[in-house]
């Protein structure tokens, strides 16, 4: 009896191993024949631009100015705010009557200072005359000589007295020192103004910069001249809608001057011309500057990245389509790419769609990016 239930037991225990081991070798048989995965794949690429940093900077106008009224009197008229005005076009006017009289009173000095010495001269001729005829005494040339000699200096006052009347009934009509807008007015029309009265604020809106404050550890790097990217929304034009706007361009001013608080300094980068289309004063835009000197890197997409617990990795796709996890030190980044270390090469393909779900040597198969 006890014989026959040990024999039973141990046929058990045998039929149960093979069915461990026919599971196991179905297990392994449908592994190695699981279907490839379709993923997306991008490149390894060599770079040697030199690391970024992205800062905020806003735009302003260089030409932005305050207008006063340059003469006492009574303002008539002044534009309005928002009027757009060419270089040289009238932005206010003042009473030109009081100083037009003023102008026509000096005239009048002028015209009776002329008289005078036309006067003198003449009287003066005489008594040179007369004198060589000893038909008049010595004293009365004198005389006559500094009565002309006065009357000189007198004309040379009223014509200097008359200039600068003229120029005071000029600065009676505020012109625009450049093409811009009126964006405040200050003074209205009816109400007497002094010379040094703010009238009006206007901008410049065709010349336009950038100003960022930069943190001080990027000085080194920052040098006028140095390549920036300009990025922005759209804000002006309205013919490809309110979409992000990318220049390239130079810095042109460094203030090498730390703001003891926030330990920055001032850059500003002139904003080329078509800038001017899309950016409007005060508004924000982001500026791409380099931070460390160029050097020689591999990059590779974001998307390829694998962010686990213990570090980050790439899927790299070999030659036979068969998928291998590798484990890289990521670096610094421009835009989509970062540069990275590991066990890569210039030209690798890696996975940036469907890496997540691969296992090792698993097999895939490559889409193109636009399937």
């Amino acid at each position: 009896m006890n014989s026959q239930m040990k024999q039973k037991s141990r046929y058990s225990t045998a039929v149960m191993l093979m069915t461990c081991m026919l599971g196991i070798t179905s297990y392994q048989t449908t592994a190695q024949e699981s279907p490839a995965v379709p993923v997306r794949v991008t490149e390894v690429m060599e770079s040697n631009d030199a690391p970024t940093a992205d800062i905020l900077g806003t735009v302003y106008s260089t030409n932005q100015v305050q207008l006063t009224a340059g003469v006492t009197g009574k303002l008539e008229w002044v534009a309005e705010p928002g009027t757009y005005l060419r270089k040289g076009d009238l932005v206010a006017q003042i009473e030109l009557l009081p100083l037009q009289l003023r102008q026509a009173e000096q005239a009048a000095q002028l015209k009776r200072a002329k008289i005078n010495l036309r006067f003198l001269e003449t009287e003066l001729k005489r008594q040179k005359e007369l004198n060589s005829k000893k038909s008049a005494s010595q004293y009365q040339l004198e005389q006559t000589q500094s009565q002309f000699d006065l009357a000189q200096s007198d004309l040379e006052i009223s014509e200097l007295q008359l200039k600068q009347i003229n120029q005071t009934l000029a600065r009676a009509t505020i012109l625009s020192p450049f093409d811009g807008v009126v964006t405040e007015r200050v003074r209205r029309a009816g109400f007497d103004v002094g010379r040094s009265d703010i009238l009006v604020h206007m901008l410049d809106t065709e010349s336009l910069e950038v100003r960022l404050f930069v943190p001080i550890k990027y000085l080194a790097y920052s040098k006028p001249g140095s390549r920036v990217m300009l990025s922005g929304i759209n804000s002006i034009s309205d013919h490809s809608g309110s979409n992000e706007v990318k220049i390239i361009t130079e810095s042109t001013t460094i203030i090498p001057a730390a703001d003891p608080r926030s330990q920055t300094f001032e850059m500003r980068v002139a904003v080329p011309a078509e800038g001017k289309n899309y950016w409007a004063t005060g508004q924000l835009v982001k500026v791409s500057l380099p931070i460390e000197e160029k050097r020689v890197s591999l990059t590779v997409h974001r998307d390829a990245l694998i962010l686990r617990r213990d570090g980050t990795y790439v899927v790299k796709i070999d030659q036979d389509n068969k998928a291998h996890r590798l484990k890289v030190k990521v670096g610094k980044g421009q835009g989509d790419w970062v540069s990275i270390k590991g066990d890569l090469a210039q030209g690798d393909k890696v996975a940036i769609r469907g890496a997540e779900r691969l296992r090792e040597g698993q097999s895939v198969v490559i889409q193109s990016n636009g399937a």
